[in-house]
Parts: C-alpha cells; sequence; structure tokens
C-alpha cells in the first residue's frame, strides 16, 4: 500500500494480485515515483511461485485507467540533460519490461482514458478488457516528443502498419478501434460489465494449469527475435517438458480419468 498504487490480494489462497494506480486527481498519470513503485511491485511479484501467483489485474482508480505524463514530471524533465533524460526514459523502459516479463498473466482493466505511457501498460498486458468509453492515444507527437519507449511493446502488439498511422497523426480513437488493431481484446458495454468479464478471465486462468500458463506466455515471449528453425527446436523442447511434468501428467491423467485437475478442486 502507497498513495502511489495498492496491492490486494484474492482467488483461493490469495493467488491473484489486484495492482490499482491510486493517483485518480491526476488521472493515475506516470511519475518517477509511481514508475518506480510499479517496478518494484512487479519485480515482487515475479519472484512468486506458480502457485502463489496465477494472475495479476493492473486497474486504474477513478475515471481513467492511466493518462499518460504527469505535467509536473515533464516540467521537471525540460530542466534535464542528456544524459538525465536518457537515464529517466530507462527507468520507464524497465518499468515496463518488468510487466512484460512477469511470469503469471497480466490483465488490464482499461476505463476512462488510456494514453502515453497507459498505452504501453495495455501494450505489456497479457489480457487487456476495455470499457466501451475508453480512449486511446498514442499522443507523444503533438508534444514534440515521441512514444519511443513503449514502441518496442506496442510494435509486437499491434504491428509496424497500424503502428505508422497511429505515432505520426497522435489522433485519439475509440476502444473499437482498439479491438480492431489488436490493442485491445475486448470491448464490454461499461464498468459493472467490465468488472464482470475481468472476473470472468481471471476464473479461465484459474482453470489452467499454474505452470502450463507461465509457460504458454514464456513460449510466446521467446518467439521473438528467434529464427523461425530455432523458436521450432524451442517448442519442441518446451512441450516434451510441460508432457512430463508433475503438472503435465496430473492434467492429462484428469482428463483421461474425467475428474477435476488438482489446481482445479
Amino acid at each position: 500500500m502507497s498513495e502511489l498504487l495498492r496491492l490486494e490480494r484474492s482467488g483461493p489462497g490469495g493467488a491473484v494480485a489486484r495492482v490499482t494506480l491510486t493517483r485518480p486527481e491526476v488521472r493515475n498519470a506516470f511519475n518517477a515515483d509511481l514508475i518506480g513503485e510499479l517496478h518494484a511491485t512487479f519485480e515482487a511479484l515475479a519472484a512468486e511461485p506458480a502457485e502463489a501467483l496465477r494472475g495479476v489485474v493492473l486497474a486504474g482508480e477513478g475515471p481513467a485507467f492511466s493518462a499518460g505524463a504527469d505535467i509536473a514530471w515533464q516540467r521537471a524533465a525540460m530542466q534535464l540533460s542528456l544524459e538525465e533524460n536518457r537515464a529517466d526514459a530507462a527507468r520507464l523502459q524497465a518499468m515496463l519490461l518488468a510487466i512484460d516479463t512477469c511470469p503469471a498473466p497480466v490483465v488490464a482493466r482499461v476505463q476512462g482514458a488510456a494514453l502515453g505511457g497507459g498505452m504501453g501498460l495495455c501494450a505489456v498486458a497479457d489480457v487487456v478488457i476495455a470499457a466501451a468509453d475508453a480512449r486511446f492515444g498514442f499522443t507523444e507527437a503533438k508534444l514534440g516528443i515521441l512514444p519511443a519507449i513503449i514502441s518496442p511493446f506496442v510494435l509486437a502488439r499491434i504491428g509496424e502498419g497500424q503502428a505508422r498511422a497511429l505515432f505520426l497523426t497522435a489522433e485519439r480513437f475509440d476502444a473499437e478501434r482498439a479491438l480492431r488493431i489488436g490493442l485491445v481484446h475486448e470491448v464490454v458495454p461499461d464498468e459493472p460489465a467490465l468488472d464482470a468479464r475481468i472476473e470472468a478471465v481471471l476464473a479461465e486462468l484459474l482453470s489452467s494449469g499454474p505452470t502450463a500458463a507461465r509457460a504458454a506466455k514464456a513460449l510466446i515471449r521467446a518467439h521473438r527475435g528467434q529464427s523461425a528453425d530455432a523458436f521450432a527446436a524451442h517448442a519442441l523442447d518446451v512441450a516434451a517438458g510441460q508432457r512430463v511434468s508433475a503438472e503435465g501428467q496430473e492434467g492429462l491423467g484428469a482428463f483421461l480419468e474425467k475428474r477435476p485437475a488438482r489446481w482445479r478442486e
């Protein structure tokens, strides 16, 4: 718990972590302290074993998910040298990487505005559910800057073609367009429906084998930067390893014996 974010646990044995940005007065905008706390929080979560942490919900308190950079932080950045700006940007990049590499599945709950760095949070989440009134935008070019730090994660999510249109115009767009380009996975009518769908997604995650879900996420990330042949060989190793693991044996045995797997009881 802090003034910047809240960490709560729910689900069986507290296996679901809920990380909520708590700066509604500035629409959950980033500053150096919030970036540091998010980084530390996800690093700590990453150290938890698969049975203890099976899903993470990333949310923003109040009317907006995250509206990018805090104005006071931006003002202070104007006084930084080139090297100081590079270090500042590196801290944001490290925070996003900590979320992207979190072994457990991350579900983003998006309402209101997701702008600038908030788009980065969407891009590093595994599942993104948005309310129909959510608005999105890579708005940096309007300020004479670039969405460079979030770009590796965004390009992996929406591709070069969509990024060319949206990075250059810096236009805001609605949840339906976010859905079409693959930034968002589902759009629901309102916040009650948003919460209900988040719970349904968590239930699906909790029905998956804890190590299998993590291994599936790791497999997808491993695809980046590998040749087709190298990835195919890696996929064979991962598939075989999971099948002979205790969890794989339990899951297949439960299916054949027509009973719930141990993690579903």
